[in-house]
Order: C-alpha cells, then sequence, then structure tokens
C-alpha cells in the first residue's frame, strides 16, 4: 500500500514538475509575469498615494465635501467593462484626448496600438477606477484619528507637512498596509480590461498580455486546461508569498 501510494506520489510530483518546466519554457508565460509584475510596482504605489491625498483633502473641511466624495466614488461604481469602452473611446486614434492634445498642437498618438502607450493607458484606467475605493477606507481612518494630536503639534509649532509625517501617517499604517496589499491582489488578477482592448489577443505584440488573460487563453482558445490550472496555481503561489511578506513587513512595524 506504501509502495504503491508512494508510486502515486512521485506520479504527481513528476507531473508537476514537466508541466511547470513547461510553463518556464513558454516565453509567452514569461512576458505575461513581466508584463504584470511592471503593472503592480507602477499602479498600487500611484493609486495608494493618490487615494490618501483625496481623502486628506476631503478630509481638510473643504465645502461641499459630499458632494466631492459622490463625485470622486463614481468611477468606482462603474463597471470595468463600461469603463474600459469609455477609456477605449477618449484614447482612439480620433478620440478626445488627439482632438484636445491637436488643439495645442500636438500630433495625434495611437495610444491603443502603441505597444509603449497601450498598457499606460490600461495603468491610468485602473487608477482612475480604484484609487476613489482606498480613498474612502482612508477616509475613514483619518477621520478617527483624534483632532487633540494635531492641536498639540500645531502649538509646539509643526508645520503642515510635519503634522502629516509624524501623526497622520503613523496613524493609518495599517490601513496602508492592508490598501498595498488589497492593491496588489486585484493588480495581480488584471483581467477584463487587458481583454477588452486587445480583444482578448493580448496584443499588440503581447504588450498587454497578462498572467490570468494567459490563463484564459491557454483554457478556453488553446484548449490546454492543464496548462493553465498550472498556471493558475503559480500565479496563487505568488500573491500568497507577496501576502506573507507584506503581512510579516506590517507586523515588524506595529512590534517597532
Amino acid at each position: 500500500m506504501s509502495a504503491s501510494s508512494g508510486g502515486l506520489g512521485s506520479q504527481i510530483i513528476n507531473f508537476i514538475k514537466a508541466i511547470f518546466s513547461l510553463i518556464i519554457k513558454d516565453d509567452k508565460y514569461l512576458i505575461a509575469l513581466v508584463n504584470t509584475i511592471k503593472y503592480v510596482i507602477i499602479v498600487v504605489p500611484i493609486q495608494t498615494l493618490l487615494a490618501l491625498v483625496l481623502a486628506s483633502v476631503l478630509n481638510s473641511g473643504i465645502r461641499a465635501q459630499k458632494t466631492f466624495r459622490i463625485v470622486y466614488f463614481l468611477p468606482t461604481l462603474t463597471s470595468s467593462s463600461a469603463l474600459t469602452l469609455i477609456f477605449m473611446w477618449i484614447f482612439n486614434q480620433q478620440g478626445l484626448l488627439n482632438i484636445f492634445l491637436a488643439g495645442f498642437g500636438f500630433e495625434a498618438k495611437r495610444w491603443l496600438s502603441d505597444v509603449n502607450l497601450i498598457m499606460p493607458v490600461i495603468m491610468t484606467m485602473n487608477i482612475w477606477s480604484t484609487a476613489p475605493f482606498f480613498m474612502t477606507i482612508y477616509l475613514a481612518g483619518l477621520q478617527d484619528i483624534p483632532k487633540t494630536q494635531y492641536e498639540a503639534a500645531k502649538i509646539d509649532g509643526a508645520n503642515a507637512f510635519q503634522r502629516f509625517w509624524f501623526i497622520t501617517v503613523p496613524n493609518i499604517q495599517s490601513i496602508t498596509n492592508f490598501v498595498v496589499l488589497i492593491g496588489a491582489i486585484g493588480c495581480f488578477q488584471i483581467f477584463d480590461q487587458a481583454f477588452i482592448i486587445s480583444n482578448g489577443s493580448g496584443g499588440p505584440a503581447n504588450s498587454t498580455l497578462t498572467v490570468v488573460l494567459l490563463i484564459y487563453q491557454y483554457a478556453f482558445k488553446f484548449n490546454q486546461i492543464g496548462m493553465a490550472c498550472a498556471m493558475s496555481l503559480v500565479l496563487a503561489v505568488i500573491i500568497m508569498i507577496f501576502s506573507l511578506i507584506a503581512r510579516q513587513i506590517s507586523k515588524d512595524k506595529d512590534l517597532y
């Protein structure tokens, strides 16, 4: 029994090794992985910083705060598919952006067909649509900070930046950790924007090919379910490792 179990276990291990060796040799997978990692590295810090700035502005006591909060949050309420179509209309070669740029004498850009421009367009769209959601989380955290801390610091001569850096930032550290973690997990799973803009191809020249889009192609286009499952497992492991690292960093900062 143990021998047969061992044989079955070794067969499973060999099967997993074979699948992962195929993944490593797949040039498209490496391209998709690099594209996805670049996407995470660029989008997560920008959307986090933008969310914090918007929350700070709303928390500063400006007039019509409720109106601004609703306006800022509207992109989050819009479906991703509809938002992608709107951005495709804006960034089309005859779209609003090129018309606006032409008014200042700039040449029209092929935003949706240039390999160097199409991914930044997707990044811009994702930042614009997700930052308001994280803004509401930050806003709740900012409103929980005792105002007496700011008043005491102001009496001691601290300027606005010092109050923000030494009072606001430490008090919302746990919220920032949460926002970064959730934002990164969402970015690792980017699919619909890249799928709609490239019509499922990941083009031009694989510039919008992401890991989840490649998994979709293998599962439903090439009918290679095993390969798609293996790629899904690799992505899950990457997300798990990132989550564990982020959690450990958060614990270390809390202890400090």
